[in-house]
């Protein structure tokens, strides 16, 4: 297989997680602002920009910090390259670029999230906010599927490949929303709005009833963070995300004879996170631990690139 091959199914499953990022991403932030007795406001959409590092992108933009205009800017604003409608069209055109390596069905689920998305172009209150953001999961989980029915060869694999790297990143990312979402003065760390802070960041990764089979003494940060960083359990969390680029890589080590910098990166970190213990992690500060687990994933996303010459 080509390097410029590879490159492009490897980036259609980044871009179509990435999408889909965004899409969890905005409803954690709408139940955090809406189930507060004073909600957020300007602060929780700010969050929404740190979380995504598109911060200064948004001051440029010049617009208000409000659902609304955020909500636009991360979805459908065809000037942010980050947006979801940007991240569907690059993950359309990398899928064209490739489309004799993909399944009809994969290619028919990729151009169906496009079309949906192509021309809308406003995203109104809160519940047509939630129904788009609920839309962007259908879509991203059709062509998930689809994938999974793939042959098990390069194409699969690089497309996975994509996949568990963004995820990775997309996973520490939300988890770090408690740390910038503050609890409202005079609301208590254990209390009820903080459960029900925790509980949303669950309910945004699909992880309720998951938490629910795994842990007997019930909802506490600490369980939380286990869940969502060290269960092997979870498929989106940071071990299952890391086990899983390193079990990809060792296929495609086996097909292409293509192995070394990432192999030796991503078994060394899974084997890292495979011992991590929620305690230690609160005690380091749970920010500045996923803030490094982000730098080390791109480092890690750098080295893959070597490895199968991307930019060749």
């Amino acid at each position: 297989m080509l390097s410029r091959t590879g490159s492009s199914l490897y980036w259609l499953g980044r871009y179509i997680e990435r999408a889909d990022f965004f899409a969890r991403l905005i409803e954690a932030t709408v139940r955090l602002d809406v189930m507060s007795s004073r909600p957020a406001g300007e602060v929780a959409w700010s969050s929404a920009l740190a979380v995504t590092d598109t911060e200064a992108d948004y001051v440029a933009h010049g617009g208000a910090l409000t659902q609304s205009e955020v909500v636009h800017f991360l979805t459908l604003d065809t000037g942010h390259p980050g947006s979801v409608i940007r991240c569907l069209d690059r993950a359309r055109n990398n899928a064209k670029a490739v489309r004799t390596a993909l399944s009809r069905e994969a290619w028919t689920a990729i151009n169906r999230a496009w079309l949906v998305f192509e021309r809308r172009n406003q995203v109104g209150d809160t519940t047509q906010t939630l129904n788009l953001v609920e839309a962007v999961k259908n879509e991203t989980r059709g062509f998930e599927g689809a994938v999974h029915q793939m042959l098990r060869n390069q194409s699969h694999w690089f497309i996975r490949l994509g996949q568990a790297v963004e995820r990775a990143d997309n996973t520490a990312r939300l988890l770090d929303v408690k740390y910038h979402i503050l609890l409202p003065a005079g609301e208590t760390v254990g209390g009820i709005v903080d459960r029900d802070q925790w509980t949303t960041i669950l309910q945004t990764v699909s992880a309720v009833t998951a938490y629910r089979w795994l842990y007997s003494d019930g909802l506490t940060p600490a369980n939380v963070i286990d869940l969502l960083i060290a269960s092997r359990e979870l498929p989106r969390s940071l071990v299952a995300s890391a086990e899983i680029t390193v079990d990809i890589l060792g296929l495609l080590a086996e097909r292409t004879g293509s192995h070394g910098e990432a192999d030796r990166m991503a078994r060394m970190r899974a084997a890292r996170l495979g011992k991590t213990r929620s305690g230690e992690v609160i005690a380091s500060g749970l920010h500045q631990y996923l803030q490094a687990f982000i730098r080390e994933n791109g480092q890690l996303h750098e080295a893959i690139g070597r490895q199968f010459r991307f930019g060749v």
